[in-house]
C-alpha cells in the first residue's frame, strides 16, 4: 500500500487500483494512476493486480483477500490492456467472480468508479474497453468518473507527449507502440500518456474525497437484490415508505 504520509489517519480515504496486464505495459499505466492518486491529500491507494494464479480448474477466478480490499475501498479504479477490441480475457474473468457474491447485496454501490486501458494502436477500438468497464461499474451501483483532461492530440502540432493525445472522456486511455526490432518488452506508453495516468488517478482521488465527504449525512443506499424484491411484492406503497 502506498500512503500519503502527510493526511491524519481519520480523514483516510482507500483508493484501489486493479488491473491486469499481459506484457507490463498496462502495469506501468497502473502505477501511475496510484502515483496520482496517491499524491492527493487523505488518500491511499493500493495497487492490485489480476494474476492467473487465482485461476481454478474450472476455469474461474477466484482471490478472497483481495476482493476484502476491494469492497473495503472507497473507490476502484479497474484498468486492463485491451485485445481485439476488448477487455483482457483475464480481467473479464475477475469482472464475472463479483458475481453474485457482491452485486446481489449491492457491497459494492455508491463507490466510486473509473477505468483505464492500454494497447499498443492508437484506436484499437479501447473505446468498447472503457465502455465494458463503466457498464460493468453501473451493474454494481457504482458511481463514474470520466476522464477530465481536453484532449491534446487534435491539432496539426500535436504530439505523443500531450496530455490526453489520444481524446479519451469516458476513461483513460493509453497507448504503448510496439518497438521496431518486435520486443515488446521496449512498448511503454509517452511520457504524456503516464502524466494523463497521474492526472487522471488524481482526479479520481478528488472525486472520491467530494463524494465520500457527504457519506455521513447521505449514506451510501444499498438496496439488496431481496430486498429489492421484497419491495416489489408488498407494492409500490412499500416502495414510497423508503428514502433511499
Amino acid at each position: 500500500m502506498s500512503t500519503n504520509p502527510s493526511s491524519p489517519p481519520s480523514s483516510q480515504r482507500t483508493i484501489a487500483v486493479v488491473y491486469s496486464s499481459g506484457n507490463g505495459t498496462t502495469r506501468r499505466v497502473a502505477e501511475h494512476v496510484t502515483k496520482g492518486a496517491v499524491a492527493e491529500p487523505n488518500i491511499n491507494a493500493e495497487l492490485i493486480e489480476i494474476t492467473a494464479a487465482a485461476l481454478a480448474r474450472d476455469g474461474r477466478w477466484a482471490d478472497s483477500s483481495i476482493m476484502d480490499r476491494l469492497t473495503a475501498a472507497d473507490g476502484i479504479i479497474l484498468g486492463t490492456p485491451t485485445y481485439m477490441g476488448s477487455g483482457h480475457g483475464l480481467f473479464k474473468l475477475f469482472l464475472e467472480s463479483v458475481f453474485p457474491p457482491y452485486w446481489a447485496p449491492a457491497l459494492w454501490r455508491d463507490k466510486i468508479a473509473a477505468g483505464f486501458t492500454n494497447s499498443s494502436s492508437r484506436s484499437g477500438d479501447k473505446l468498447a474497453t472503457l465502455q465494458q468497464l463503466a457498464v460493468f461499474a453501473a451493474q454494481m451501483g457504482m458511481i463514474w468518473v470520466g476522464a477530465g483532461d481536453m484532449p491534446g492530440g487534435n491539432r496539426t502540432d500535436s504530439t505523443h507527449d500531450d496530455i490526453n493525445h489520444l481524446g479519451s472522456w469516458l476513461g483513460l486511455m493509453t497507448q504503448s507502440p510496439l518497438p521496431a526490432d518486435g520486443d515488446e518488452t521496449k512498448g511503454y506508453p509517452s511520457a504524456g500518456d503516464l502524466l494523463s495516468a497521474e492526472r487522471f488517478g488524481r482526479r479520481v482521488a478528488r472525486a472520491t474525497l467530494r463524494w465520500s465527504l457527504g457519506a455521513q449525512a447521505w449514506p451510501p443506499s444499498r438496496i439488496s437484490l431481496s430486498e429489492a424484491q421484497r419491495r416489489d411484492h408488498a407494492g409500490l406503497a412499500e416502495w414510497r415508505t423508503h428514502k433511499d
